[in-house]
């Protein structure tokens, strides 16, 4: 809600009495000195956590069991995706937040399949209980994004062996891109300092819990017939070969032209120019966490944690990482990177 009267500034914020003690979310938390005095004398609270957060977690976020979710996502529907009934031809893309934007990259180049007969869905996790009806009356191909983890899968996508890829980035890069994330989202609570959100990423105390914990529910799963792990750093470098994978997997026969026509088409360069031309459609809402797809595609850039950690920051995480990820073969993807 807002007054009609605030300065010209791009600011989100829960309005109340100063009786009913709620706070204040920004879009940039920056402003907070230079209109404190204007929300106080209309009886707006601004309260700095010791975090950084500029927000009370819970009008955005809730937690279903032990996990940070965004309110988009109900718990009603949680609680009810066991109820799901996945179909043996179905297709998950499932990422853990900014990894690379991997969920919508994927989506496109299997979008761009010639003769793929293939319909893109909404998140899985996305909205109320009317979502599992929704996704039943879907009569094509369906391709279903997530940020689920994989212990929260729903169970018929167990049993039926559906297929899912899963993509995964650098630890290091995912957390600069979901700190911006978290400041330009007003679906998530605002975050003042990178060094505060560090923190909270240390910790997993983020939206879908810890990067860690994600990614090794899923590495458990690596030699599953029915799940194919791809690596973000390999479709920047190489998006032909990536695609190849990905047809493959498949079971989609595509040429080798095909194959160069569909990386030109999807580029990450490409897709964040058509961003804003569908960024209206409903049926390209991919995340969990946004409709709007401008909020989506930032940099994309390998490597651009290095502008952001300090000396002491990256010994701290390359600790913590060497501590979570020692028996992981996943981990000796992300050495070249860090």
């Amino acid at each position: 809600m807002k007054t009609g009267t605030e300065p010209s500034l791009r600011v989100y914020y829960t309005l109340s009495d100063v009786g009913a003690n709620q706070t204040v979310l920004f879009a940039n938390p920056n402003f907070l000195r230079s209109i404190g005095k204007f929300w106080k004398s209309r009886g707006i609270h601004a309260k700095r956590l010791s975090t950084g957060l500029f927000l009370n977690q819970s009008s955005v976020l809730h937690k279903f069991k032990g996990i940070l979710f965004s309110t988009m996502s109900s718990e009603e529907l949680l609680n009810s995706l066991d109820f799901f009934n996945a179909r043996e031809d179905d297709v998950f893309l499932v990422s853990y937040p900014k990894s690379g934007e991997g969920t919508h990259w994927i989506a496109e180049v299997i979008g761009n399949i010639p003769n793929a007969r293939i319909n893109l869905t909404s998140p899985i996790e996305l909205g109320d209980i009317s979502k599992l009806d929704e996704l039943k009356m879907n009569c094509k191909r369906r391709v279903i994004p997530t940020h689920l983890s994989y212990n929260m899968l729903p169970v018929n996508i167990k049993q039926k062996q559906t297929k899912i890829i899963y993509i995964v980035r650098n630890p290091k890069d995912t957390a600069v891109s979901l700190f911006h994330y978290y400041r330009d989202n007003p679906n998530l609570p605002g975050i003042e300092t990178w060094a505060a959100f560090f923190e909270l990423f240390l910790r997993g105390d983020v939206v879908y819990g810890s990067w860690f914990d994600h990614v090794l529910s899923w590495e458990e799963h690596k030699n599953d017939e029915n799940i194919l792990i791809i690596f973000y750093e390999e479709m920047k470098k190489d998006l032909s070969k990536s695609i190849k994978k990905i047809t493959t997997f498949l079971g989609i026969n595509v040429s080798d032209s095909e194959i160069n026509k569909i990386a030109q088409k999807t580029s990450f360069s490409e897709m964040k120019n058509n961003a804003a031309k569908e960024n209206c459609d409903p049926n390209h809402t991919i995340c969990a966490l946004t409709s709007n797809r401008n909020l989506v595609f930032r940099k994309g850039a390998v490597g651009d944690w290095i502008n952001y950690f300090t000396s002491k920051q990256r010994r701290v995480f390359d600790e913590l990482f060497t501590e979570k990820m020692k028996h992981s073969e996943l981990a000796r993807h992300f050495e070249d990177y860090s």
